[in-house]
This record gives C-alpha cells, structure tokens and sequence, in this order.
C-alpha cells in the first residue's frame, strides 16, 4: 500500500498515530517477537477500544502480515514506511522521528529482553537519538544524511530482529 492510502486508512480507524509511527510499532513488536499478532498490534494502535469498520481491519491486519513477511525474507526487501521523497524533507523528517518513535514503543510492549546484545543495545540507542532529529533541515546535505539515517534503520532493523528472535544455538523461538 502506499503512504497516502495508509493515511486515509489510519484516519478512518480513529488511531491518533501516523502511518510511520503505526509501521514502526509494527517493527518494534515484530523485532522482538515474530509471532506477534496483528490483533495485539491494532489494540495498541487503538487502546480506546473504538470499533473499527471491518475493511479497515483487515487491510491493517494485512500490512502488518506484509510487515512480518518484509522482515522475516533474506532478499532484505525490508523499508520503513514513510512519506514518498516528492514531499518536503521536513515532513519526511517528522515521519522518521515518529517511525523511531513507534518502533521503540513496539519493542516495549513485545516484552524487550532486559540483557540486549551489545550490537542491539547500540542500535536501540542509535534509534532514541534519531526520535531527536531536528525536522527543520534543508538543503542537499541533509537529503542524503536522510537517506543514510532511512537505510541504517532498515538494515539495523533487520539485524535486530533476527538477533532478538534467535537464541544462541541459532533457532529462532
């Protein structure tokens, strides 16, 4: 689905995330557990239990079984869901601070081991100091520090969920 659809489909639900933030809950929940559920997912996406219309909830119960697929298949086709690069850095800025945002919140509700490897541990510390950005840059320089910060995400990401969902042995549970 695209940005703009996501955005209609979230205003409709009543959810009072953006689509960054909500795709970053997503990650942050599936980071630490694969076997999350969508229904989980969609209650903290709407904790004020507000009946959501069926076609909505099925085509977020989609993108977040999209997400899991993304994340789980080696062909690293895994990215963060954020406004398409015609719109203002600004906006893109902001929806990579509330994707952080959501991904940090994801991974607490999933339960996040209490001794993270130090590689993770690092990452998550990366992705606090990135909820910080400031969203008023401008210019060439910082369109590609953007785009160095939207790939670092995406591959950190990927590292951190097969290091969270893999035990030493290199079984995943």
């Amino acid at each position: 689905m695209l940005y703009q659809e996501l955005s209609s489909l979230m205003a409709v639900t009543g959810a009072d995330v953006s689509v960054a933030e909500a795709h970053g809950l997503a990650a942050g929940i599936l980071c630490v557990n694969h076997r999350a559920n969508a229904t989980f997912w969609l209650q903290e996406l709407s904790p004020d239990s507000v009946s959501m219309p069926a076609d909505a909830n099925d085509a977020l119960t989609q993108w977040f079984e999209e997400t899991r697929r993304l994340l789980i298949e080696e062909d690293m086709a895994f990215s963060l869901m954020l406004p398409d690069d015609d719109k203002p850095l600004s906006a893109r800025l902001t929806a990579l601070t509330e994707w952080c945002h959501g991904f940090l919140f994801g991974m607490g509700t999933a339960n996040l081991p209490a001794n993270l490897p130090d590689d993770s541990r690092e990452i998550v510390k990366d992705i606090m100091e990135f909820t910080k950005l400031d969203t008023d840059a401008s210019g060439e320089e910082a369109e590609n520090d953007f785009m160095e910060l939207t790939e670092y995400l995406r591959t950190s990401v990927m590292y951190l969920r097969i290091d969270l969902t893999t035990n030493n042995n290199g079984t995943v549970h």
